[in-house]
């Protein structure tokens, strides 16, 4: 359920296009020969982790194609775990990460990245707060100095503090109060997220950002951006030996800071009515729907849930052969836009995801009917064996494109272990999607795809009736912000503002069967 901000204004982002949301199931459209499960296989290296003494986990991932090394540190601390009434605190810190440190000026560390055609960029997250850099491999010790030096040697003062926390309230304005899918994107959100941090928007809300304070932020530093709560990867062209002689050089000097302990945080209650808001705006052109069921993610569900429940978005509405798109864009013709995904990478519950756009003359109400229809029609009659294997060897290639990108491949393990997983995890996860069965995926379309566990929002042209909202939208999943921060959903300490007309209302216990 990971959404995002990531940072424009510093280099070329190679992350942009690895956001964490939707699995890429859909490549092809041409169904081909199946590709064994071997022919998947994540390293061409043995992957390696180790822990310095102060308790950094490093991990190398080694790459030898291009003389090219990618640094990704991981911080285990992301919009989710930040303190009542603070919302936005954790991607305040990012911002602030690159105002300089005692030995090197602001702006110093992406000079130096830059001059050599490196690229960098930071992100923040509900579960973790990452920075990037991608440069040839012999300046490796270069990246790993500057970005050690700034996990212990930050330097903040309210000339630089108060400047930035006015730059992220103009992101917010931007990215949100101007675009009325992400505005109701926080609604949806904070509907379907009653009790979990996840409700709260990681660039957090209005309010609580503008009483951030420079105290708040180093707070927040000295607390978590110590080495035990981090991940060093480094993949790319170099040894093991090498980075772990690196590592000790550079991050292995630091001393850890604080005991930050386990990651407790409130769990979302089971769900008992089925909800739905409506936004309406006028400038929106087009409207849409999205419906979130709540689901576990890989790291919350029983033993191959999280696999099944990939192949279940998938055979739903993953791409060109999904159900979604043959019955409602092809067969049809009455939707531009429909589709699912699941955001199964969540340190806890999290989200699958159904959404559609109307086509022509059709009318929202038809395309959601549609949408429900084929949801109902899976959960009767399940899938089949042709789908099973379709959906399989899809993600079978996806594995295999995966390792054309270094920077995807680092980002995959830093997550994972980032979010509560392992490295075999990652290793074993296409054997696990391999073991997925006809009945795994139908036991998790009937137990995950009911009306109570869900939420739909509806986007609006204001001039819609209020009668029309009972079949109407929310922006396309694709649009989901990621820059900056971006889990914008629900009600904290402090209730968000919302501009444009907006109405929330809970339709009981809901009804058996579809959507």
């Amino acid at each position: 359920m990971i959404q995002q901000f990531v940072r424009s204004a510093k280099a070329t982002s190679v992350l942009a296009a690895l956001v964490v949301t939707a699995p890429s199931f859909a490549a092809s459209p041409s169904e081909q020969a199946p590709i064994s499960v071997g022919d998947a296989a994540i390293p061409d290296e043995h992957v390696t982790s180790f822990t310095l003494d102060n308790g950094l986990q490093v991990v190398v991932l080694p790459d030898r194609r291009a003389p090219v090394v990618t640094q990704m540190i991981y911080y285990k601390v992301g919009g989710a775990d930040e303190a009542p009434g603070e919302s936005g605190v954790a991607h305040f810190l990012e911002h602030l990460m690159f105002k300089g440190t005692k030995t090197h000026p602001e702006g110093e560390f992406s000079q130096k990245v830059a001059e050599i055609g490196g690229q960098e960029n930071a992100f923040t997250t509900d579960d973790y707060t990452g920075y990037y850099q991608q440069v040839p491999s012999d300046a490796l010790e270069m990246v790993m100095s500057y970005e050690a030096d700034r996990m212990s040697n930050l330097v903040l003062t309210d000339e630089v503090v108060l400047p930035e926390r006015d730059v992220i309230q103009e992101e917010r304005r931007m990215r949100v109060g101007n675009e009325p899918g992400a505005k109701l994107s926080e609604i949806v959100q904070g509907t379907l997220f009653l009790n979990s941090p996840y409700g709260t928007p990681v660039i957090g809300w209005p309010e609580e950002i503008a009483s951030l304070t420079r105290e708040d932020a180093i707070r927040f530093y000295d607390k978590y951006y110590t080495p035990s709560n981090a991940v060093l990867l480094i993949a790319g062209d170099v040894s093991v030996d090498e980075v772990r002689a690196l590592a000790e050089k550079t991050y292995g000097q630091i001393a850890e800071r604080a005991e930050v302990g386990p990651r407790l945080r409130p769990q979302e209650p089971e769900p008992i009515a089925e909800r739905s808001v409506t936004l309406r705006d006028e400038r929106v052109t087009q409207p849409s729907f999205q419906t979130n069921y709540l689901v576990p993610s890989a790291t919350t569900g029983e033993p191959g849930e999280a696999e099944a429940l990939d192949i279940l978005a998938d055979i739903l509405g993953g791409g060109t052969t999904s159900r979604l798109y043959r019955d409602l864009i092809i067969d049809k013709g009455i939707a531009a836009s429909a589709g699912a995904y699941y955001s199964g990478a969540a340190l806890d519950d999290t989200r699958l995801v159904l959404y559609g756009s109307p086509r022509g003359d059709a009318s929202l109400d038809e395309v959601e009917a549609a949408v429900r229809a084929e949801v109902a029609r899976l959960v009767e009659d399940g899938i089949t064996e042709d789908e099973l294997e379709r959906s399989k060897n899809r993600v079978r290639k996806g594995v295999i494109y995966l390792r054309d990108s270094q920077t995807a491949m680092a980002r995959r393990f830093a997550t994972a272990l980032a979010t509560g997983r392992t490295i075999e995890d990652v290793e074993k996860w296409p054997e696990r999607i391999e073991a997925v069965t006809i009945e795994d995926v139908n036991r998790a379309a009937r137990t995950y795809l009911k009306p109570e566990r869900s939420v739909t929002g509806y986007l609006l042209p204001a001039e819609e009736s209020r009668a029309a909202a009972d079949g109407a939208n929310l922006a396309d999943p694709a649009q989901r912000s990621e820059a900056g921060g971006d889990r914008d959903g629900a009600p904290s300490q402090t209730k968000p503002s919302v501009a444009a007309s907006s109405d929330v209302r809970v339709d009981g216990e809901g009804t058996s069967g579809g959507l």
